[in-house]
């Protein structure tokens, strides 16, 4: 059993399938399609945090969050006029669920990252607006965050 964990845990880390070898007492053939489909799902998520400046993984949608810290992180955006980004809805898909946990080796739903890059979940998000690091952030991007014209507003 020690050796399907460390197989398990090589193909999350490579991204890559791993052939497993079929070996009655431990492994079936439906357990090799679920770890090769671990390494489908990790490259996939590779691909899906890349592919947009903001990527959030939440419970629901951004009209329809189905959780609180979903709806925390939907606000957020929404306060700095953050609207052109790919959210995911983890709530539809079990596999891209615990996929991005694992990828992220984050335990939480939701998940945010920018520029390919993990930033964390509701409580770091939250933090970061409170101390203004948000505002920094999206400047990196090349995202101009509504709070600063708010702010110009009310001086």
């Amino acid at each position: 059993m020690n050796s399907f964990i460390t197989a398990a845990a090589r193909c999350l880390r490579s991204g890559a399938a791993v052939y497993v070898p079929r070996r009655a007492d431990v492994w079936s053939a439906s357990g090799r399609r679920l770890l090769c489909a671990a390494a489908g799902v990790q490259k996939d998520l590779g691909e899906m945090v890349k592919k947009d400046k903001v990527v959030v993984f939440i419970k629901g949608t951004p009209a329809q969050p189905m959780c609180g810290f979903s709806n925390a992180v939907v606000q957020i955006l929404r306060m700095h006029g953050v609207d052109d980004y790919a959210a995911y809805n983890v709530l539809d898909d079990q596999d891209l669920r615990q996929g991005v946990k694992d990828f992220s080796n984050w335990p939480t739903i939701p998940q945010v990252y920018f520029n390919g890059e993990f930033v964390g979940g509701c409580d770091i998000l939250l933090q970061m607006h409170q101390n203004g690091d948000l505002v920094e952030e999206f400047k990196k991007l090349g995202i101009h965050s509504a709070l600063l014209e708010t702010e110009k507003e009310s001086k």
